[in-house]
């Protein structure tokens, strides 16, 4: 079950805001990259050897090329740092296939895109597929300055600047005034998207909510959160079944279910290993999930249909899985 991943060539290389950075890569075989629908990302695997997920930031029509930027983290464990440092134009890179856990809703009558930082990554394939479609939207850019704001000469000149409002150097305690202000006049039917720090989205859901039911309300998470004390309430150990087989193997308190499958063979394959990048995903033919990851849906959640298999665990003694 291992990702299919490709050799690109990077083709162009911009900085596009202070310590931010993105990139043009290209398919060395010459073929098109795969179709994608806004709000995808890829793993991109930097000269250090470290896996991390970008979005794509470009025009999804556009497939000869992708695009995707990275801010150079000052905690950087490789990732982020050795793509600043060690890519430039005629690097080679491996690169997976798009994914996508946050999706423009279909059948919405309007949709408000809120991004912060480097959180207008993602955004930004919405509002080109959006503004080609002729779909109602805006989008909000909040940023700490003009020198931080990430793809402004795109977001400042037509066709964006008819939909995009920037919002920069608020301060936190006027945040939620300002994100009211930002959704005071949206109607029912509306869909809100955002993507930044991890506080920031938590005050865009708590202002969408106020007027919005929670499900019209997505957000992409770019790290996991730490997990409150008492917060965990599946078993110690459990079992999980594989529906085609009937094999079971046992998962203890110091295992995960990635670990355990693949001490019997079965490999499911992992990115992040942190329940954010949603490449571990597994349909879950029957048993309760103890959701942990950060990247389903709350629909997806309460239907207890997948599981991200490298941080959840399970309430229920037997987990059986589509594998």
């Amino acid at each position: 079950m291992q990702a299919q991943s490709f050799k690109v060539r990077v083709d162009a290389v911009r900085d596009e805001a202070h310590g931010v950075r993105s990139f043009v890569i290209s398919r060395l075989d010459g073929a098109p990259f795969d179709a994608y629908e806004p709000g995808a990302h890829i793993d991109v695997t930097s000269p250090a050897g470290i896996t991390r997920q970008y979005s794509l930031c470009g025009d999804p029509d556009c497939r000869d090329t992708h695009l995707f930027a990275v801010k150079k983290e000052t905690q950087s464990r490789g990732g982020s740092r050795s793509l600043h440092d060690d890519v430039q134009i005629g690097t080679e890179l491996s690169v997976g296939a798009p994914r996508n856990l946050f999706r423009l809703a279909e059948g919405a009558s309007r949709h408000v895109l809120i991004g912060a930082g480097i959180g207008i990554t993602p955004l930004l394939s919405m509002a080109y597929r959006l503004q080609k479609t002729n779909v109602p939207f805006e989008l909000h850019y909040f940023a700490r300055s003009v020198e931080h704001a990430a793809f402004l000469p795109l977001l400042s000149r037509a066709p964006f600047d008819a939909y995009a409002k920037l919002h920069f150097g608020i301060e936190p305690d006027a945040l939620d005034a300002e994100l009211t202000a930002c959704l005071a006049n949206v109607p029912q039917g509306t869909h809100v998207y955002t993507c930044g720090p991890v506080p920031f989205m938590d005050r865009v859901v708590a202002a969408g909510e106020a007027r919005l039911p929670a499900d019209a309300i997505h957000l992409e998470r770019f790290t996991a959160e730490p997990r409150a004390p008492g917060s965990d309430a599946g078993l110690d150990s459990f079992d999980v079944q594989l529906a085609s087989s009937g094999q079971i193997v046992r998962v203890d308190s110091k295992t995960s279910i990635v670990e355990a499958l693949a001490a019997i063979g079965v490999e499911v394959d992992t990115s992040c290993g942190e329940g954010v990048c949603g490449t571990c995903m597994i349909d879950v033919v029957s048993g309760e999930p103890e959701h942990r990851d950060h990247c389903l849906s709350k629909a997806e959640r309460a239907s207890n249909s997948v599981i991200c298999c490298c941080v959840s665990r399970s309430r229920s003694p037997v987990l059986v899985l589509d594998l």
